[in-house]
């Protein structure tokens, strides 16, 4: 069974900075991950992806966030961090830890952690 904690949320104004975590955990096929990322959904709208990052340390961001956030991780630890920079009030949304695992390739989400910017 995989396990994800995010932690990192909360609020903060326009221009600001906030740092997400997400620990992942498993056993057996389920122990590693690849990729390791994030999405967000807003009320009213669909959950987009905000930034992955696949085991060779390729990137991929979503268009709104390029040049602001920034996504990395400790393999070790299997943990996937997210860097949010210059904070926009429509950065607004939850935010869900995505990992797949490598060994079967299921997809597995966190319980969203809360990012609220205000002007």
């Amino acid at each position: 069974q995989v396990q994800l904690v995010e932690s990192g949320g909360g609020s903060v104004q326009a221009g600001g900075s906030l740092r997400l975590s997400c620990a992942a955990s498993g056993s057996g096929r389920t122990s590693s991950f690849n990729p390791m990322g994030w999405y967000r959904q807003a009320p009213g709208k669909q959950r987009e992806l905000v930034a992955v990052i696949i085991s060779n340390g390729s990137t991929n961001y979503g268009d709104s966030v390029k040049g602001r956030f920034t996504v990395s991780t400790n393999k070790i630890k299997s943990m996937v961090f997210l860097q949010m920079n210059d904070l926009k009030p429509e950065d607004t949304a939850v935010y869900y830890c995505y990992v797949r695992t490598a060994g079967w390739g299921t997809s597995h989400w966190g319980q969203g952690t809360q990012v609220t910017v205000s002007a």
